[in-house]
């Protein structure tokens, strides 16, 4: 009932109770996550020990692309990854270049990662019902078992707008949709993969200055890498915007958190980023300035909440970051960042 009970109290998660809740998260998973458990066991970790947030060991992302990582209650050494329950079930697959081998995030309940998903949005941008979302995801749409997609299919259906809809390499009709919604004062949400909203701008350069511009970050292949402050200028010229926005998410995780100036990213009650020494994966802190970055999404409940990743970020405030890059060596991702 553990899983249950944590959700029913997911949405009242703050400052002031954070801390529990996680540690609750952490000695469940340590105990019901397979992977994690033999993973703590390993570096010698028993979870009785661990009473503070900076203490719990964060699992390497990677762990994604070769263990089914989900946490399962009553589970046992005998485990087969699959689910006992029959709850809502899919498999997020994180993007990659051929022959690399990608990620897989085994989700067991879709519609509460629709209820998290739409909760973080809603709490930024308004009611889904207010926008008409244009979503350029050409490479996504490919793939097409992209967390990112349906999150955003997700968002269509429940904005109830019958303009909304994915846009593949069709942008002079994607162009004509948005000036038409333009002239009729609507409220419109442009968010794209970096490369195809680059390619956008080269093409189809116009007014956009009253159009929400989102980019979720990724090249993908298709051009050659920017930082992140490059090619929001060059979107900013081509569009006439003063800020181009930014989704930072990934297939490990179920929370997202968004930038809607200079790069800088707010996250969700849910999310909280510990930042390490690049040269030691155990000295994860609050305090720290700069590093790279460890997340806890307490939305990971029957996966994993505490991921150390191979992004580097600085803090701005106690929840505002700003994502630098990757860590040297590190896979390019698709979805959340460009390259330094």
């Amino acid at each position: 009932m553990f899983v249950e009970n944590f959700k029913s109290t997911f949405f009242e998660i703050n400052d002031n109770n954070f801390e529990q809740k996680a540690l609750d998260l952490f000695y469940f998973q340590a105990k019901n996550n397979i992977v994690y458990a033999d993973f703590l066991e390993k570096i010698k970790i028993n979870p009785q020990n661990i009473n503070f947030l900076e203490n719990i060991p964060f699992l390497p992302i990677e762990f994604f692309k070769d263990f089914k990582v989900i946490s399962e209650e009553n589970s046992n050494k005998n485990f087969d990854g699959k689910f006992k329950n029959n709850f809502n079930k899919i498999v997020f697959e994180s993007s990659g270049t051929t022959g690399q081998t990608v990620s897989k995030h085994y989700v067991k309940d879709t519609d509460f990662y629709k209820k998290v998903s739409k909760n973080i949005f809603e709490n930024i941008y308004e009611n889904l019902e207010k926008w008409h979302i244009l979503a350029l995801l050409p490479s996504y749409l490919e793939r097409g078992n992209s967390s990112l997609v349906f999150m955003i299919e997700d968002f269509i259906q429940k904005s109830g707008s019958k303009y909304a809809g994915f846009y593949l390499n069709n942008v002079a009709e994607l162009s004509e949709k948005i000036q038409s919604l333009r002239h009729k004062n609507e409220k419109i949400l442009l968010i794209g993969v970096t490369f195809a909203l680059l390619d956008f701008a080269e093409n189809h350069p116009q007014d956009l200055s009253d159009v929400v511009i989102m980019e979720t970050g990724g090249m993908k292949g298709r051009r050659k890498e920017l930082i992140r402050q490059d090619a929001h200028e060059i979107l900013r010229n081509a569009f006439n915007v003063k800020q181009i926005h930014s989704e930072y998410g990934m297939t490990e995780l179920l929370s997202q958190a968004y930038s809607q100036e200079n790069g800088i990213f707010t996250l969700p009650p849910s999310m909280k980023f510990l930042l390490r020494d690049t040269t030691d994966p155990f000295s994860g802190s609050f305090t720290r300035q700069s590093g790279a970055l460890n997340i806890i999404d307490l939305a990971n409940i029957s996966s994993c909440a505490f991921l150390e990743t191979k992004d580097l970020a600085k803090k701005i405030s106690h929840n505002t970051y700003e994502i630098l890059g990757r860590l040297d060596n590190a896979d390019i991702r698709g979805c959340n960042l460009m390259v330094i």
